[in-house]
């Protein structure tokens, strides 16, 4: 719950910074919310995929545009790193699926 409410209320300060005013405390708030719920659902995957899509959006952002731009890269990493953590999370699911199905399905060797 901790990690999830960490980097969602991250991810929404940072695009909250990008949409001005007051906007980044609301975006932390929705993240904090968000990241506890995804968090209580054991989205530990998706959690991570998100830190490491932050780090090397705002990594390359930095080194293609300045310092000004690391927040969007940022945010479009985590949206990015959130998005393809989704896709892998489902592929591996699948894959175990099949190998638990498989197991079972074994005729047995006299």
């Amino acid at each position: 719950m901790a990690l999830g409410a960490l980097v969602m209320g991250s991810v929404g300060a940072m695009i909250g910074m990008i949409l001005g005013g007051q906007a980044h405390l609301i975006g932390a708030g929705i993240g904090l919310v968000l990241g506890t719920v995804v968090g209580v659902l054991g989205g530990r995957r998706f959690l991570i995929s998100i830190v490491i899509g932050t780090v090397l959006g705002g990594a390359l952002a930095w080194v293609l545009a300045d310092a000004e731009k690391i927040t969007v890269g940022a945010g479009a990493g985590a949206a990015m790193g959130g998005f393809l953590g989704v896709q892998a999370s489902m592929l591996l699911d699948m894959r175990a699926k099949r190998k638990r199905a498989g197991a079972t399905n074994k005729p047995e060797e006299r």
